[in-house]
């Protein structure tokens, strides 16, 4: 019997336990805010109209133009103080036939334009998701549009105000 190769596959398990564990964990967090996610965008469509055509819900798609991915988005974008909004997003994601939901909260500063908001904010989402995030653009009551920025990547996010029942 050779002891090393005992603890060799007692380590190899212990590893194997330890990434089973934080997959696990992983998973529920990430179900974790696609719930919450999902019971603020529900929320967001009983909610009176608002004259703020920056604020409500929002839904379409973003395009990386760096390697082409693309998919589905959506938002809820809050006032947070003045002039300064709460944007939580929540993409799609395809990787072959893998699919991935991913949100991340993105803080904008807007100004008022005539009857649009030009704005710009930048949130770090992480060094898996690729660092720090500039974004910038502009909404009216009915179209959203932003390009986004990393170093890694760039795109846009071409939104629209959903129809009562998404």
């Amino acid at each position: 019997m050779n002891p090393g190769r005992n603890f060799a596959r007692s380590s190899d398990s212990f590893h194997h336990r330890r990434l089973a564990a934080f997959a696990g964990s992983a998973m529920m967090l990430l179900l974790a805010g696609c719930s919450t996610f999902e019971r603020d965008w529900r929320a967001a469509s009983q909610a009176p109209e608002q004259r703020d055509a920056l604020v409500g819900r929002w839904q379409g798609t973003w395009r990386s133009e760096v390697n082409g991915h693309n998919d589905q988005l959506r938002a809820v974008v809050t006032p947070a103080s003045n002039d300064v909004y709460s944007a939580r997003f929540h993409a799609k994601y395809k990787l072959g036939f893998l699919r991935f939901s991913f949100g991340h909260s993105v803080l904008l500063q807007a100004r008022r334009a005539n009857d649009a908001f030009q704005f710009e904010g930048g949130a770090d989402l992480g060094w898996l998701a690729g660092g720090v995030y500039r974004y910038e653009g502009s909404a009216t009551a009915t179209n959203f549009t932003s390009t986004y920025r990393s170093k890694y990547d760039h795109g846009t996010f071409k939104m629209t105000r959903p129809s009562a029942k998404d």
